[in-house]
């Protein structure tokens, strides 16, 4: 949607403060961006109940990591299942970076030394968003990485969940996993994942089961868009991951899948369809997209819109 580069992007959730939180963001974090932007129409309004000419949804990126922000309405709340953990080059920069997104937020962990790391830190902003802080112990090409963590009923899936999306995407990989042992003391995690890093579509992503009894359900928050370059690789991502999903949250290109996760499946060009300078193609564009679940090209094409 953003770049082709970058197969899958993380979409944030707001209710209406996605420009705040990127003007914040995108200040507070070196080699960033703002690289597109979307307005609402007057259609679908019964849907989304968000004001025509407003900001629907803005492309960014973040130390080179592209992200979307969507204002979609109060419905859903960022909370710790899914966090960002960034990877700092010295102490000088996770002190600067807590410093600036800790304000007007909440510490979750202290910034300190742990077991794990010689600096270290969670916090949650202004904005409800969760970042793990930590100084890297070697240099990294991805210093923003997404961090999955499987609580209360999906506690215990953190493995199965990895393999299964190593499994659904291509160029993937599980780089390293680490369990919960008896030197944990901890009987409620044991044989659980720990930490694991795996890669998607050559993108680092992070899972851990909680080594503590909570209740932070995955959410639509934070969901994954996966940019698909035809109706073949629309079809195929769809088919894989609604499989065993929820069928209720399915519209526009959204599914959940068994292991409660959003993914967004559409079209690479997506944003240019809905953003057509003749604006009833673009109408016309998202009200068949609106219409759909799993999204058909063949259906946008008919609704006027040229691509």
């Amino acid at each position: 949607m953003l770049n082709r580069k970058q197969k899958i992007v993380p979409n944030l959730w707001f209710d209406r403060e996605a420009e705040a939180a990127v003007n914040f963001y995108t200040s507070v974090f070196d080699n960033s961006s703002v690289n597109s932007q979307l307005k609402y129409s007057k259609v679908g309004q019964e849907i989304h109940g968000q004001e025509a000419g407003t900001v629907m949804s803005i492309g960014f990126q973040l130390e080179g990591c592209q992200m979307l922000a969507l204002n979609g309405g109060p419905q859903f709340k960022f909370n710790p299942s899914i966090s960002f953990f960034v990877l700092c080059k010295d102490e000088e920069e996770i002190n600067r970076l807590w410093k600036e997104l800790v304000e007007e937020g909440e510490v979750y962990m202290e910034l300190d030394s742990y077991d794990w790391s010689s600096r270290y830190g969670w916090l949650q902003d202004r904005f409800g968003l969760h970042w793990q802080l930590m100084v890297a112990t070697e240099n990294s090409e991805q210093n923003i990485v997404p961090m999955l963590m499987f609580t209360g009923d999906s506690h215990g899936k953190a493995e199965s969940a990895i393999r299964y999306y190593t499994s659904v995407f291509e160029d993937s990989n599980l780089e390293g996993i680490l369990k919960y042992g008896e030197e944990d003391q901890n009987g409620y995690a044991m044989g659980a994942v720990k930490h694991a890093q795996f890669q998607l579509e050559g993108k680092t992503f992070m899972a851990m089961d909680s080594g503590v009894t909570h209740e932070f359900p995955f959410n639509e928050s934070i969901s994954f868009i996966v940019n698909c370059k035809d109706q073949k690789e629309i079809d195929s991502y769809w088919g894989k991951l609604t499989r065993e999903g929820d069928p209720n949250a399915q519209q526009c290109g959204w599914l959940k899948d068994k292991f409660g996760i959003s993914w967004q499946i559409i079209p690479e060009d997506i944003e240019k369809i809905l953003n057509d300078p003749d604006k009833a193609k673009a109408h016309q564009a998202m009200e068949a997209l609106l219409a759909m679940k799993k999204i058909d090209l063949a259906g946008l094409k008919n609704s006027g819109v040229s691509q």
